[in-house]
């Protein structure tokens, strides 16, 4: 199991409030008292009145399911989002919005009109706060803007959190060729990524209103939304729209146009033939691929057609695999062809964030352990453990470090990464949580949002010592202040340190915490692919048949997977 954690700058925390934010964010908050804004649960902003609730004992005023586009039904569902209409009287922002429409559970839930946020702040009267934006997670096809509580971060962060319900699916991604329309946003299929700058020019146009400060705006996102965060520094449809960014669980992924298309059309010709369009899935293949003018009519006409449930359950098998549901095209227009390997780069301050386990409740929901029994001392346990090490260190790879090492020549901004490893002590999680779960995918949640909650949670119990409790006030005040400043760093905490260099220097901050302490370093050392997959094949824990099988089938084809995939000459998954 990966540990890579440099034995300098170790302490234990013994903090008792989270961090005032820095003199820059007093400062900022004094100049602005002009600014008109009362805590209140009836707010006016540009389309009119909303009525919010008050939440966490009264300490944050949160708005649900505010619409920042028109509903993208009808001939807007593969279109740029349009501006909402205002509205008459107050609109109820007291109950949950729609989210998108997607499979779960094996039953389509959500709906196409899905364009809407949720704003949590602070009640207070304070103005000028900063502004986290949250993308959820979900592998671009699932998910909803209440993915964990955001409303005490609102508090603890002493800032403005909004979370985004967008288009999922290939109702957000689509470069079918009869959707295109001449306009080049449009046309680029990415249409998730065109909700993303809809809703943070809705943001910037009513951050005043609501207490909080347009020109200081951070993205985030966790997994899938990590990537579109990730994206949204190498487009240049994005210039200008943040000044910050926190990348969960995220890394450098874009799709190419013409294989995606393939792949899109290859997924929706059973709807095809079961319509009676066509007679096989090769002619609607074909059809579905059309360059004739005519028949990229009879296609748009179709597509237009048909019920958003069916679209929604075309592609559900995709497991964080590219192959399986592609998006993010590397267009040219929204994103460069030539993807991250641009020199062109939104330059703002960054955090990358990464958990040590990332890759255990990928390789626990996988078909080769489904029937595998008990994983934690039973016969397939060491293939678990070989699966789970070494996916997670080619997933925490790929989360932080592999990004920071192609940026940094040719990224002026900070950039900060960081690597959890809070999850896999026995003593303080148990036996079953540490070996088979660990500091999973999501580690990060239960610290940000100060509950326990996400996978990695457990049953909680585990965030009722000092030890963990001592290391959500260091974390929330890390991010605190980076909202304000762009710099996370603050007094009581340890440096952490931007990357320098891409051969040494600092690299990871490591999180962790035992019962009594958290347990935080700055670590100088680094990885890279071919020394974890020299390891993987030396590696004789495990039978050369078993290890080929889980190199093959189970570690193959993933997000983290191309170093692995071309080393041992896995299948081809475009294809």
């Amino acid at each position: 199991m990966k540990r890579k954690i440099a034995a300098l700058l170790v302490c234990a925390f013994a903090l008792t409030t989270t961090a005032a934010p820095v003199a820059f964010a007093e400062q900022t908050a004094a100049e602005a008292s002009e600014i008109s804004f009362h805590a209140d649960i009836v707010q006016q902003i540009k389309n009119g009145e909303i009525k919010g609730s008050l939440i966490n004992e009264d300490q944050t005023l949160v708005w649900n399911g505010v619409p920042y586009a028109a509903a993208p039904v009808g001939e807007l569902r593969w279109r740029a989002p349009q501006d909402h209409e205002d509205w008459e009287g107050t609109f109820d922002a007291t109950q949950d919005g729609n989210i998108g429409i997607q499979v779960s559970g094996g039953e389509v839930i959500g709906e196409e009109d899905c364009l809407n946020l949720d704003i949590y702040r602070p009640n207070t009267d304070e103005t000028n706060l900063p502004i986290l934006v949250y993308i959820h997670g979900g592998n671009n096809q699932t998910g909803n803007s209440k993915e964990f509580p955001l409303e005490k971060l609102a508090v603890s962060a002493n800032c403005m959190v909004i979370s985004l319900n967008y288009r999922l699916g290939c109702l957000g991604f689509n470069s079918l060729p009869a959707l295109k329309t001449g306009d080049p946003l449009e046309d680029s299929g990415n249409y998730t990524m065109l909700d993303f700058v809809k809703a943070l020019d809705w943001i910037a146009e009513n951050a005043e209103s609501l207490g909080a400060d347009p020109d200081n705006i951070t993205v985030s996102g966790f997994s899938a939304g990590g990537r579109d965060v990730m994206a949204m520094l190498i487009s240049p449809i994005f210039e200008g729209k943040f000044q910050k960014a926190i990348s969960f669980s995220g890394g450098m992924t874009v799709a190419d146009v013409q294989d995606s298309q393939n792949v899109t059309a290859k997924a929706i010709a059973p709807l095809v033939v079961e319509d009676g369009v066509k007679t096989s899935e090769e002619e609607a293949i074909a059809w579905l691929l059309s360059e004739d003018e005519t028949q990229k009519e009879e296609v748009r006409e179709y597509l237009y057609g048909v019920d958003a449930g069916r679209l929604a359950g075309i592609m559900t098998n995709a497991g964080i695999r590219m192959s399986v549901f592609p998006h993010l095209f590397a267009d040219g227009t929204v994103l460069p062809e030539e993807g991250f390997e641009t020199a062109e780069y939104n330059e703002v301050p960054l955090i990358m964030l990464t958990g040590s386990t990332e890759f255990s409740i990928f390789a626990l929901g996988d078909p080769y352990f489904a029937d595998a029994g008990d994983l934690v001392e039973g016969e397939k346990s060491a293939e678990y453990q070989f699966a789970v090490g070494y996916g997670s260190e080619l997933y925490g790879l790929f989360n932080a470090e592999e990004s920071a090492v192609k940026m940094i020549d040719k990224y002026d901004a900070p950039i900060y990464t960081c690597d959890i490893d809070f999850g896999t002590d026995e003593e303080i999680v148990g036996k079953q949580q540490a070996n088979l779960i660990g500091a999973s995918h999501g580690v990060f949640i239960p610290f940000l949002a100060g509950v326990a909650a996400g996978s990695a949670a457990g049953d909680g119990s585990a965030y009722e010592y000092a030890g963990p409790q001592e290391l959500t006030e260091a974390f929330q005040s890390y991010i605190e202040n980076f909202l304000w400043t762009g710099d996370p760093n603050g007094e009581g905490l340890v440096t952490w340190e931007a990357w320098t260099g891409a051969e040494e220097g600092p690299s990871q901050l490591i999180l962790n915490a035992d019962k009594e302490h958290a347990q935080i370093s700055m670590s100088y050392e680094r990885t890279s692919y071919d020394e974890i997959l020299d390891r993987m094949e030396a590696d004789e824990s495990i039978s050369e048949e078993a290890k080929s099988q889980i190199i093959s089938e189970v570690l193959n084809g993933r997000w983290f997977s191309a170093g692995l995939d071309e080393r041992f000459g896995n299948a081809n998954l475009w294809e």
